[in-house]
């Protein structure tokens, strides 16, 4: 378990990233090139596809390494290998707010092709993450699609069972809220706002 100093750290490490790592310039490569991404039709939208190597970005960025990427317990992303930028991977293909580390575990220190959407507005946040639709070990023929996490998580929360989704019965976010309230400040707040707000 991460202590909260060392959780911070990595927290703020992460936001510099996410706001310096990929950032738009003039001349930089045309990525679409060749990509079969689907629209999402989301602001700032680039279609992407380009070669790197999955890691671990708590590895990559704070030095905290694990085997096998950390399993199913770390955020993982691409170092692309082009311009050695740190690709964000936060998004997979699936509508459900799902992210991409599912998908990119099996490729753990592999290099990949990696075929999806930038997605972020030059203009309000200068900064991009990336919505991995398409992944193949780099070189072959065949791409998978990123629909992994759902798969995943029915095999991870067998009872978790019920209509509506996934966030509304899994157990970790029930404890989470349990914990702290659905604001994360505690259920005074919680209290405070539905009487704010009747």
């Amino acid at each position: 378990m991460l202590n909260i100093a060392k959780t911070a750290a990595i927290r703020l490490t992460l936001a510099t990233v996410v706001a310096l790592g990929v950032s738009a310039s003039a001349g930089a490569k045309d990525y679409s090139v060749g990509s079969n991404a689907k629209s999402w039709n989301l602001q700032g939208q680039e279609k992407a596809m380009f070669t790197g190597k999955v890691v671990d970005l708590l590895c990559e960025l704070a030095g905290d390494c694990v085997d096998n990427c950390g399993g199913s317990t770390r955020n993982l992303g691409i170092l692309r290998s082009d311009d050695n930028k740190l690709i964000t991977v936060m998004k997979n293909t699936q509508a459900a707010f799902n992210g991409g580390s599912d998908d990119l575990l099996p490729y753990c220190g592999q290099i990949i092709d990696a075929d999806g959407l930038m997605i972020g507005d030059d203009e309000v946040v200068k900064a991009k993450f990336y919505q991995i639709q398409l992944v193949r070990v780099s070189g072959t023929e065949k791409w998978n699609k990123t629909t992994l996490w759902t798969k995943n998580w029915k095999k991870n929360n067998p009872g978790a069972t019920g209509k509506g989704p996934w966030f509304r019965r899994d157990p970790r976010v029930k404890k989470q809220i349990a914990a702290q309230g659905h604001f994360g400040s505690g259920h005074a707040v919680d209290q405070q706002f539905i009487e704010d707000n009747q």
